[in-house]
């Protein structure tokens, strides 16, 4: 452990949070918030909520659901009725009106009994895979506070890791849930793109976005995807397999990649080659492909604020997403053909397995040195294919030697698949 890390307080069970009463509930995520750093505060906390209206939407949940008397934290790229928004930006509220309605995901949570506590901060816009934001400031891990907690859903994911909420609510385009939680030793689970649960968020790139949610422990991840999915245990044992990083990525730290192999090991045989290659070859080319689908579509959504916004933006995300104005229809037009040839590689492999196993990054959670064009493509290799494919994917933590982690994603072909019951059972 880090001699410098954040004296955070342990992380508590949803069980625990609702036992306290809502008034306990309530003073103890202040008090929390309270003990962090300022920096610290400020790079991962969007807005609070006051103790005494966290008290009070505490005690009015119903006490029948499943989540009653958890508090969450929500990413600010869903609305909340009243509360600005700025997805991590300096100026999104003057081109986009206060909301007046909660988002569909608040609305569910409110519906299982869940209670919003806040909302979190993020990489400007969800562009980002490791935290950074030089409006805020970028986000450090709780425990290594030298490295970075991982991004775009960096506040949501630091702050579970930091035990300041026992779930918090991220998204997921290209591994906006999936790093973080690795990064974090955190449980994470994405949905499927065009879900009614990221329909209504502010968007990085509409047909790849996708609502997900972090976890401190496999049982909490259980009975937030039973209450949000309505998922159901596994009448059998399903079948997966995985494929090593060194197949994926050369260029991975060897500690994480050790590590990744044994643990994916445990949960599953290594693919067939028969297997291995389908899917290594519809996979060549799909970082490219992802990040021009996904700039592209970026580039439509902030078309209009590019020239008048561009003092506000982060420098590095504005030339993102300026440049992906100018990519020629040719190759948009072949990255939706890679696309399409991953989408069916995907069905013919979920002919034969329940689920595929992949690490979820190439190294453990990295230094502000570290986080190069280079990292974020490497990255990218291993989250681009389930992106691309629109795939749920479960997030669980890998114990590394040093007192890091990293993580492996748990690709399913739906999102309330018994794989899912069955691995957090284990």
């Amino acid at each position: 452990m880090d001699t410098n890390a954040l004296k955070t307080p342990a992380t508590l069970p949803f069980k625990t949070w609702q036992a306290m009463p809502p008034t306990q509930a309530a003073r103890e995520v202040h008090a929390r918030v309270n003990a962090l750093p300022a920096d610290f505060r400020k790079a991962a906390l969007a807005w609070l909520r006051p103790e005494i209206e966290l008290a009070a939407e505490l005690a009015a949940a119903d006490a029948s659901q499943p989540l009653h008397g958890v508090p969450y934290l929500l990413k600010d790229l869903f609305d909340l009725t009243g509360v600005p928004m700025l997805a991590g930006s300096t100026f999104l509220e003057q081109v986009r009106p206060l909301s007046t309605r909660d988002s569909e995901i608040a609305t569910r949570l409110r519906e299982r009994g869940a209670s919003c506590a806040g909302k979190s901060q993020l990489v400007e816009f969800a562009s980002g895979l490791t935290g950074e934001n030089p409006h805020y400031g970028d986000c450090p891990h709780p425990q290594f506070p030298d490295r970075l907690s991982g991004g775009s859903s960096s506040g949501s994911a630091a702050l579970v890791a930091a035990g300041v909420v026992p779930l918090s609510i991220g998204t997921d385009t290209g591994g906006s849930v999936r790093v973080p939680a690795a990064f974090c030793g955190l449980h994470g689970f994405r949905l499927t793109p065009r879900d009614a649960l990221i329909a209504d968020a502010f968007s990085l790139a509409p047909t790849m976005d996708t609502a997900g949610w972090f976890t401190a422990n496999a049982a909490d991840m259980l009975t937030a995807w039973t209450a949000m999915v309505g998922g159901a245990p596994s009448q059998a044992t399903p079948r997966g397999c995985y494929l090593p990083m060194s197949v994926l990525l050369t260029s991975a730290d060897p500690e994480i990649a050790q590590a990744c192999d044994q643990a994916a090991a445990q949960w599953g045989e290594r693919a067939d080659s028969r297997t291995e290659n389908l899917l290594l070859e519809s996979w060549e080319g799909s970082t490219d492909a992802y990040l021009t689908i996904g700039m592209s579509e970026a580039n439509a959504v902030h078309r209009d604020w590019l020239g008048p916004y561009r003092d506000h933006y982060d420098p590095l995300i504005w030339q993102r997403f300026h440049d992906a104005g100018n990519y020629p229809l040719g190759k948009i037009a072949t990255a939706r053909a890679k696309q399409k040839e991953i989408w069916a590689a995907w069905r013919q492999f979920f002919f034969d397995y329940d689920y595929l196993i992949l690490p979820a990054a190439p190294c453990p959670a990295p230094r502000k040195a570290d986080c190069t064009v280079e990292l974020r493509r490497s990255i990218i290799r291993l989250t681009a294919p389930a992106s691309l494919g629109g795939l749920p994917v479960l997030s669980i933590p890998v114990p590394l030697p040093s007192g890091m982690t990293g993580g492996l994603q748990i690709i399913v072909p739906v999102a309330n698949s018994p794989v899912i019951s069955w691995m957090l059972n284990r």
